[in-house]
């Protein structure tokens, strides 16, 4: 019944445990010695995600389980190139791990009741503002970027949070408003969010936020005047930056350009585009490359790291399973039960979408590089919770879409049934007569 929807995904789970399972124990050879951490983790790991998939079908029986799984593989392959790196960073990626899954389980549960997010939308939008705000006087500089807070000696990025936040306002603006003048309010918190992120230098977060209010509006309004208009203001505004801020400028130069820089500025970019060519079509294999020769290897150039071992076939496969999560993505947001759950539920799938396509598209030299993570295998705390948060986002609207769908389809099949079964039975009645 609705088998796009709710596919048997066992062998999906298989492979994601044997690929899971493989990596680590080849890892556990790599060294001199044998490393028993990397066969230990591999089964914390493997474990984790089977009892995760048991818990969430008993749960949420009518959850998207090929999303889940998807999921799953990239934050495994995440934490195999982590491990092959630094094994220290792969354990606490596993504790990050593990946080998120709670975080999902307890965004499924709210979603169940979207009323409490749209109750929350002002609240939201204004402790956004107020926190990217305080993060121009009292953040942390990190990567070129001042949008870290630490606490505790811990440092995590508070625009991660804001992203599922906006996601949220977006939903709810436009759950019952559609024209342009009625949304002016939410236009001028997107463009305030926007220019608070570039006041912050950190770029990608800006425009993953304003793609993501794009992509939203265009399909809550249909106005693709007002699309073309936001584009072109915000085509403006980037320009604008491009002559503010040396920082913007310096960016678009290397990215025209990076060997001309190479040795300073270029050297990452230039590393990044090296390493993927020297892994060819089938990578140079699992430990044989030679990753830390990129800068920031274990986040912002995790893809390159992946097509330098595992080879640029298994890269496109990676961007596949992100098309995959996409295209589950919309499909749960087609089915959902109310138009603010649709809303959140795409929004959630957009933020996704161009987060991949704004890191991967630096990385290969695509766009201007950014300094944002690769969605569940980038190494980070808030990245990873606040992926797991989206991912809590689909799964709540699909699990209960999904049970809607079944209680209303048994209601619709129950008294034909008995029609038909009735009608065999004169049947057969008349043919042994």
């Amino acid at each position: 019944m609705h088998r796009l929807r709710h596919a048997r995904c066992a062998a999906a789970l298989r492979a994601v445990l044997f690929f899971t399972a493989a990596a680590f124990l080849l890892l556990s050879f790599c060294t001199e010695s044998f490393d028993a951490g990397a066969l230990l983790l591999g089964a914390i790991v493997s474990g984790v995600i089977l009892l995760s998939c048991c818990l969430l079908s008993w749960l949420a029986p009518h959850a998207d389980k090929l999303l889940i799984l998807t999921i799953f593989f990239l934050c495994a392959l995440g934490m195999v190139v982590q491990y092959r790196i630094e094994p220290e960073t792969a354990a606490r990626q596993l504790m990050m791990l593990g946080i998120g899954l709670a975080a999902m389980l307890l965004m499924m549960a709210l979603m169940r009741r979207p009323r409490i997010f749209r109750v929350l939308s002002i609240p939201m939008a204004l402790l956004s503002l107020g926190i990217l705000g305080a993060l121009i006087f009292v953040g942390k500089e990190s990567g070129g970027a001042k949008n870290w807070i630490s606490v505790g000696g811990i440092l995590f990025q508070p625009s991660e949070f804001v992203k599922v936040a906006l996601v949220f306002v977006l939903a709810d603006a436009m759950t019952e408003r559609t024209h342009v003048r009625d949304l002016v309010p939410l236009f001028l918190f997107v463009g305030a969010v926007a220019a608070l992120l570039v006041l912050q230098r950190d770029l990608g977060a800006a425009m993953l936020m304003a793609g993501t209010f794009l992509m939203v509006f265009i399909v809550a309004t249909s106005n693709i005047g007002a699309t073309l208009a936001a584009l072109l203001t915000g085509g403006a505004g980037a320009y604008a930056s491009y002559l503010l801020f040396d920082h913007v400028r310096a960016r678009i130069a290397i990215w025209q350009d990076p060997w001309a820089t190479y040795s300073t500025s270029g050297y990452q970019i230039a590393q990044g585009l090296m390493a993927i060519a020297s892994g060819g079509l089938w990578g140079l294999g699992l430990g044989q490359g030679s990753p830390k020769m990129i800068p920031a290897y274990h986040t912002d150039y995790i893809f390159a790291v992946i097509c330098e071992e595992f080879g640029i076939v298994f890269g496109v496969g990676v961007i596949a399973l992100y098309l995959l999560i996409v295209v589950r993505g919309v499909l749960i947001a087609l089915h959902a039960e109310d138009r603010f759950s649709m809303l959140a539920a795409f929004g959630a799938t957009a933020m996704l979408a161009v987060q991949t396509f704004v890191i991967i598209g630096g990385v290969i030299k695509l766009i201007p590089l950014t300094g944002i993570t690769m969605p569940f295998v980038s190494y980070g705390g808030s990245s990873m919770i606040a992926c797991m948060l989206f991912a809590g986002i689909l799964e709540g609207v699909a699990a209960k879409s999904g049970a809607s769908l079944e209680d209303a389809l048994a209601r619709e099949t129950q008294p034909s049934n008995g029609k038909e079964d009735g009608a065999d039975y004169e049947a057969d009645e008349e043919e042994r007569a």
